[in-house]
Parts: structure tokens; C-alpha cells; sequence
């Protein structure tokens, strides 16, 4: 499952959207339009491709997430397959989680001619780099050479992801809603007989963590989370939740208001801080970067966004038995939308057959399941369709975030996995509730000093006052000042003015 939501370092780079996007956008337009592409000839009258008509071409492509031992077997049959197919091979390179973002910045501002990189609304962020040029405009290609991807993938994905009627990356189709459950270790869950079927907010967990508390030793974590936990609360952020701003899900008016002002906050916070005191949580969690409970089992409970059958996949990976409760109904929000998505760079000099592979991707099951579980009878033994069985080689040498590959209803299934699993992902995002914000961009530039402002002042104050690592009746006032005298309420009156702009427009 893929790891969190936007960091604020990106906030800070969303400048100048409207004129960057409409300059990038007409600048490739104008060359698709004066240059058309050989590739049109390929095209047959069923939509497949004729590779004999097509020049060889090598694409680049950076997919997120630790390097694997046996990625280069593994891309060399895939090569040839893609040769047979569209005529191309590809580079396939990969980047740890923590430094993807900042490597992909690096890359893309040094002009290198790759083709194909991973984005989302938490990694290599979408929205500021599409602001800024660094992907091409995806309407025309995906009319032409993606037409797979528009039949395959839910509607809502493109539409939600659109940045003033453009998209600039191929959305996953995969969980569509979002929702947050609480991950229990079923070993301490059936050890002291916890009663979890109760359990749903951040206060209903205090007497399974007291009980942790005073029977475990100090080693065994309550509450396993980082400095990036955040409270659930029910808004919707138009900024990400790092930033205070919010509507409220079941909102009325369509107001965004100050977060650090309503009482859901003010009581998350207390609670944080009676955990915090209890010791309930790690003493550093306000630094704490990221925490590897999963991998040592020394936990009781922490926070994930799921999806169906999702602990079936974290016990498997963990080694150990994991059950869940959700704390919410699952929602669909724009960030959502945008939270596995692949783009092809402005400066590729093969955008054409960057989409064709990326169809493949997302229609080709042969394709989809190589590029993630590798080779049969080297990394999976295959079962009855549609079931594999992992062999060692795979958690040792080729262990792929699947979520981030494409087309996650094309690929197969474990034994432990029932066979409704991709019906039940879409019966998930069909029963979701569309949060009040869904499709909307904001729009930065008018403010991008007051939103620069106000992301430097969340960074000295989220991380230590929403852990509970102080005390919310000195902190929070102080911050709610910090955030005043930043610009918050001009933030605020932009985001709004726009958003009633884009609700009018769109007849919301």
C-alpha cells in the first residue's frame, strides 16, 4: 500500500499555475499539431498496433520504491515482448521511497530526456509539477494511442485528476476512495482479548492501549506512529492535510474554515496529548521519520489507508497475522484520485510510444504482471487462473509496489485473495461518498506568498502539536497566530473565490 499523502515541501512549489499550464500546454499542442506523428500509420482499425510500421525507439521510465536484485531479467523480457509488441524497449529505473521526490526534482530540472515517471499527490507531487512544465498535456495522446486506458479506467480518475480541463498523467485504476482503518497486530488483539469491533475514533483506542501499556514491555509500541500522523477528522483539505484549511465533508454552506479553529481539532489534540503522556506513543514521534513496526511485529496499532481485502496483502507481507477497522466510510477526494498516477515527461522525444506503452500497461495482462511479479517459475509458481504462489526469490529479489505499476484489475491473485476481489473494488468505489471538493485544483499563484508563509510555520508546528509531543492549551493558540500572521485567512478567501468560481462553472 502506498505510503501517505503530499508533503509540504511541494506546497511551496505550486507558482504561477494558470500561465505555466497554458503556456506548457500550448507549446506541446502547437508541436503535436505541426508534427504528427508516424505512429498514426500503426494504428490499425481495431485500435491495435502494426510494430512493423514503427521505427525502434528506447524509452526511459522511474518507478518509485527500492531497487530490485532482479530487475534487469526481469526488463529483458519484458523488452522483448514490448519489441514484438510496439517496436520499443525500455530502461527501467527505480528510486527508494524517501528519495524519490527529491531526485525526480533533480532529474526533471536538469532537462534529462526520460519518458515515463511516477507521480501522485504524495511522491514527486503531481499538481506543482505538472505547474511547472515537467509533464506533457495528455488529452490528444490519450485520444490516439491511449483509448485502452479511457475504456479500462473509471471515468472519475481522469476527471478528478484534470487541471483546468488537461491531464498530464495516467491515474491507476485502482481504489478509488479513500479510507482510513485502524491496523491491529492480531497476536496482542488475541492475547489480551481486545474487543476492537468498537473501535473507530482516536478516543475509543484508550483503554486497548492501556492495556498494552501495563502488560507489554517498554519495547512493544501502543500506538505506532510517525511524525506524520495526523487525527482524522472529517474534512475535506484542498491543500493537503499538512495544511489547516478544510471543508467540512458533510458541509452545507461550502465554506472552507480555519481547521486550528474547530472543536474537532481541539479534541483530537487533547487526546493526542493524553497519549502522548501516557506514553502510548514513541517519545521522538514529533522526528520520527517513518517506523518499522510491520517488519519487527512490536506493535499493537497504527493508522493506513485501505482498500478491499487489504489485510489479506499486509499479513502476507508482514509475516503475521493484521485485522482492521475502519474508522470512516470511504470517500472519493481529488487526492485520491491523483495517488498513483504515471506521467510522461515534457521532455520526451517519444511521447507517442510512451503512450503506447503505457496502454499496454494498463490492457496487456502478460505486460501487467511481469513488470510486477517478475518471471513464472523463477519469481511466482502459477495456480489455477488466476492464482499465483510467491516463490522465495520474490520477496528476496523482486518485491514490486504493485499499486504503482497501472492497472491493478489485470493483475493476479494470491491463494489467500478471493476471486471477487477487483468486483469488490469497484462495488468500494461505487459506494463511496464524493467529497464536497472532488475535482477542484487550487490554484496557488494569487497567494503563493501567504501559502510559502503559512507551509514554513505548519512545519514547525503540525509535527510536535498533533503528536501530542506538546501541550495543545499553550501550543495551539500560538499557532493559530503563527498561521494569522502567515495569511491563512487570505489563503482561506482565495481558495474560496475560486472554488465558488469552479463550482458555478461546473454546475456543482
Amino acid at each position: 500500500m502506498f505510503k501517505k499523502k503530499a508533503s509540504l515541501l511541494s506546497l511551496t512549489l505550486v507558482l504561477a499555475l494558470s500561465f505555466v499550464l497554458s503556456a506548457c500546454g500550448s507549446k506541446n499542442e502547437e508541436k503535436s499539431a505541426s508534427e504528427p506523428a508516424k505512429e498514426e500509420s500503426a494504428i490499425q482499425s481495431d485500435g491495435t498496433i502494426d510494430a512493423s510500421k514503427l521505427d525502434p525507439v528506447k524509452l526511459k521510465m522511474y518507478m518509485i520504491g527500492p531497487s530490485q536484485k532482479d530487475l534487469p531479467i526481469v526488463q529483458e523480457e519484458i523488452n522483448k515482448y514490448l519489441t514484438e509488441k510496439i517496436n520499443a524497449t525500455i530502461e527501467l529505473s527505480m528510486i527508494d521511497w524517501g528519495d524519490y521526490s527529491q531526485r525526480m526534482q533533480v532529474i526533471t530540472s536538469s532537462g534529462e530526456n526520460y519518458d515515463i515517471a511516477f507521480t501522485s499527490s504524495w511522491a514527486f507531487e503531481y499538481l506543482p509539477n505538472a505547474a511547472k512544465g515537467a509533464f506533457m498535456p495528455l488529452n490528444d495522446l490519450l485520444d490516439k494511442y491511449g483509448k485502452g486506458i479511457k475504456e479500462e479506467l473509471d471515468p472519475r480518475f481522469l476527471e478528478g485528476t484534470k487541471v483546468k480541463g488537461v491531464n498530464y498523467a495516467v491515474p491507476t485504476n485502482k481504489e478509488l476512495a479513500q479510507q482510513y482503518v485502524w491496523r491491529f497486530n492480531k497476536k496482542y488483539v488475541d492475547k489480551y482479548n481486545l474487543d476492537i469491533s468498537k473501535v473507530t475514533t482516536l478516543e475509543d483506542l484508550e483503554p486497548l492501549l492501556k492495556t498494552i501499556k501495563e502488560n507489554e514491555p517498554a519495547e512493544i509500541t501502543p500506538l505506532a506512529v510517525p511524525k506524520g500522523f495526523k487525527p482524522y477528522m472529517p474534512f475535506d483539505y484542498p491543500l493537503g492535510d499538512e495544511i489547516p484549511i478544510g471543508m467540512y465533508l458533510d458541509t452545507e454552506d461550502y465554506k472552507f474554515v480555519n481547521v486550528l479553529e474547530t472543536p474537532e481539532l481541539k479534541s483530537a489534540l487533547t487526546t493526542m496529548r493524553k497519549y502522548y503522556k501516557a506514553g502510548y506513543v514513541r517519545e521522538d514521534i514529533a522526528t520520527l521519520d517513518g517506523i518499522d513496526n510491520m517488519k519487527t511485529g512490536k506493535w499493537l496499532v497504527d493508522r493506513e489507508i485501505t482498500q478491499p481485502y487489504a489485510e489479506l496483502g499486509w499479513s502476507r507481507s508482514a509475516g503475521y497475522d493484521i485485522v482492521t477497522r475502519p474508522m470512516h466510510d470511504p470517500v472519493i477526494y481529488t487526492s485520491s484520485a491523483a495517488g498513483s498516477m504515471m506521467a510522461i515527461s515534457s521532455y520526451s522525444k517519444n511521447p507517442e510510444r510512451a503512450m503506447m506503452f503505457l496502454n499496454l500497461l494498463n490492457t496487456d495482462p502478460k505486460l501487467r504482471n511481469m513488470i510486477q511479479y517478475g518471471l513464472e517459475g523463477t519469481h511466482y509458481k502459477k495456480l489455477e487462473d488466476p492464482y499465483i504462489e510467491d516463490l522465495p526469490r520474490m520477496q528476496e529479489s523482486y518485491a514490486m509496489p504493485g499499486f504503482a505499476l497501472g492497472n491493478m484489475y489485470l493483475t493476479y491473485l494470491h491463494k489467500d485473495e478471493p476471486k471477487d476481489k477487483w468486483d469488490a473494488f469497484e462495488k468500494f468505489n461505487s459506494s463511496a461518498k464524493v467529497a464536497p471538493t472532488f475535482g477542484f485544483n487550487f490554484d496557488t499563484a494569487p497567494v503563493k506568498t501567504e501559502v510559502a508563509s503559512i507551509t514554513n510555520v505548519a512545519k514547525e508546528f503540525i509535527p510536535a502539536l498533533y503528536t501530542g509531543s506538546v501541550d495543545p492549551e499553550e501550543y495551539l493558540p500560538k499557532a493559530q497566530q503563527k498561521f494569522k500572521d502567515a495569511g491563512i485567512d487570505k489563503v482561506i478567501a482565495e481558495a474560496q473565490k475560486q472554488f465558488d468560481a469552479w463550482k458555478a462553472e461546473n454546475n456543482k
